[in-house]
């Protein structure tokens, strides 16, 4: 059983969206419709394209994975400056046996935290899927923002931080900007 860990590629996206289809079946069934829940294989493809999408090999065949969209790429939404974390996956046969947390660990401190430098990251779950979010509270993640999504379901926004003292410095500049601009709006609209 040797496990590799390895970015995907295009070529990769039958065996992403294969992982989908099968670790979100229980939220199908829930009627939680997540992006990874309804995802075919174009939408996977272009995810795979334009987002850094982990895969975790044991024996040759994709068994985890899990992406990483970064906040820059122009068009997309973010509510935060931070990477976010989505289609977390794991093969059903393997949940509870450390794969996913070997995955994530990966993705948050090698990828992340030591080589990215990002100061944290953020992930969302559905407010009434009954245990991802303790899951990732375990991991160290806090809720820090929920909202509706465009499919109708409330989600709630956790952030982990991973370089404390960077991300402390950010967060303090990031907060001062805003009030500052916000405060020029505010002139710019009184006049």
């Amino acid at each position: 059983m040797a496990d590799s860990i390895r970015i995907a590629g295009p070529d990769d996206a039958p065996a992403v969206l294969d992982l989908l289809r099968a670790a979100y079946q229980p939220l199908r069934e829930m009627g939680i419709r997540f992006t990874a829940v309804t995802a075919d294989l174009e939408l996977v493809r272009r995810t795979v394209e334009r987002h850094t999408t982990f895969l975790l090999e044991r024996d040759g065949g994709a068994v985890a994975t899990v992406s990483v969209r970064f906040p820059w790429p122009v068009g997309e939404r973010h509510l935060a400056s931070y990477p976010f974390i989505h289609w977390f996956a794991v093969a059903p046969r393997l949940k509870r046996q450390g794969v996913g947390s070997a995955l994530l660990q990966h993705v948050e401190d090698d990828f992340l935290r030591d080589r990215v430098k990002a100061p944290a990251v953020y992930l969302a779950t559905a407010t009434r899927h009954p245990w991802l979010r303790g899951i990732y509270e375990r991991r160290g993640y806090q809720a820090f923002h929920r909202q509706p999504s465009s499919r109708g379901e409330e989600m709630v926004f956790l952030r982990k931080i991973l370089l404390p003292e960077i991300y402390r410095d950010l967060e303090v500049a990031e907060l001062k900007r805003s009030e500052t601009e916000g405060l020029a709006l505010v002139q710019a609209g009184a006049a």
